[in-house]
């Protein structure tokens, strides 16, 4: 790992300055991660975890099934139909107005989802006379136990009756093209289970319960005349369960390009960090204790340490517990002389949520800056 900072250190940068760094080699190493245990499923590259344009073209022409795009809202999806991008599904159902309104206009190339009767009539109000709005129904997979719910509240869908309204209204309103499904295993895909039994017992207990539960519903959908030309699942920390289910079209991959340091947590992923961030240091307040300029990037989720940023380069630093990751300073203890020319290095808790802080990254391979890329917050794009 020496060698490595190294190399990073070499870097043609201004390292006074903090800087979003990606390396090709353990990218293209994730990327070759995803084809191998895809199991010749179509891939779908969530946006909101990669938030670059130049890195999004640069995954997709690597990906062996790639299919399409699940974006985080409407207007990310025609800002990049705009753009020239095709097959894109909204992943969370978003109700502004002037993007239903264009959507309503020209709806190719865009997925709306929905999982309420409520969302339907909302979108009634802006359909045209000709016009069709493409739909993805999402559905529950999460596992209900007596005082525990193993997964997260997202569809209240979690059986045939619980869509059957849905059914009907798309039925009886030809503005509906209900030719998608969702299912987002959260319970298997962004929970780590490394070192925890009870997790991993739960995470068996519900692979089967949730394969169940999409079997009964897709074939509930078909009954009554549906054509599911999409059944999307997973992601990056489901893909070698959602892959061995054959009604799965596709799965849904987003964190495991960056490698954020959840990905540390789980027993069956093998990734290598690619993204993170270099901080100069500017004060030395003690022998061991070196302080950054800024770095305070927690990520979003339930509160814990796990969503803070780890110290990665040089090795044998660690936050300070009572200060941890600051707005304006970051200190770190180190267990050796740090050269003070040099910055530190850190990685974030989850993947694209730090291109939130940066305008560009710094795409390198070995100690050459191949590419320089900007995020969504450099394209002036925020969603």
């Amino acid at each position: 790992m020496n060698d490595y900072y190294q190399q990073l250190c070499s870097l043609n940068l201004d390292f006074k300055k903090s800087h979003l760094l990606l390396d090709l080699d353990a990218l293209d190493s994730n990327i070759r991660f995803i084809n191998q245990n895809s199991c010749g499923k179509k891939i779908r590259i969530a946006t909101k975890s990669v938030r670059s344009v130049e890195i999004m073209k640069y995954i997709a022409s690597k990906i062996h099934n790639f299919f399409g795009w699940m974006t985080y809202s409407t207007e990310e999806a025609l800002w990049l139909r705009d753009l020239g991008f095709t097959n894109l599904l909204v992943g969370y159902p978003k109700w502004d107005k002037q993007s239903l309104h264009e959507i309503a206009q020209n709806s190719e190339h865009i997925t709306l989802m929905i999982d309420d009767l409520n969302h339907l009539h909302e979108l009634s109000a802006y359909r045209h006379q000709n016009s069709c709005f493409n739909i993805c129904l999402d559905i529950d997979l999460s596992l209900d136990l007596p005082f525990l719910r193993f997964g997260v509240y997202r569809s209240p869908n979690q059986n045939n009756y619980d869509i059957e309204k849905i059914l009907n209204f798309c039925k009886e309103n030809k503005h509906f093209n209900l030719h998608a499904l969702m299912g987002y295993e959260a319970q298997t895909a962004g929970v780590g289970d490394k070192k925890h039994p009870i997790i991993q017992f739960l995470k068996f207990l519900s692979v089967p319960r949730l394969r169940k539960r999409r079997a009964e519903i897709v074939q509930y959908i078909k009954d009554q005349g549906f054509n599911l030309e999409i059944v999307n699942g997973g992601g990056s920390g489901s893909i070698k369960t959602t892959s061995q289910e054959d009604l799965v079209t596709e799965i849904t991959i987003g964190s495991a390009f960056y490698a954020p340091t959840l990905f540390d947590h789980y027993l069956d992923i093998s990734l290598t960090p690619s993204l993170f961030y270099s901080l100069p240091i500017i004060r030395r307040p003690k022998n061991n204790i070196y302080t950054c300029f800024g770095g305070g990037y927690v990520a979003s989720g339930g509160l814990g340490k796990e969503k803070l940023p780890v110290p990665y380069l040089p090795e044998g630093l660690k936050l300070l517990a009572h200060e941890g990751a600051g707005e304006v300073q970051t200190p770190v203890h180190s267990m050796h002389f740090l050269d003070r020319e040099k910055p530190v290095f850190f990685r974030y808790a989850k993947a694209g949520e730090l291109c939130e802080r940066f305008i560009e990254i710094k795409a390198f391979r070995k100690n050459i800056i191949e590419k320089i890329c900007p995020t969504y917050r450099g394209e002036n794009k925020s969603f």
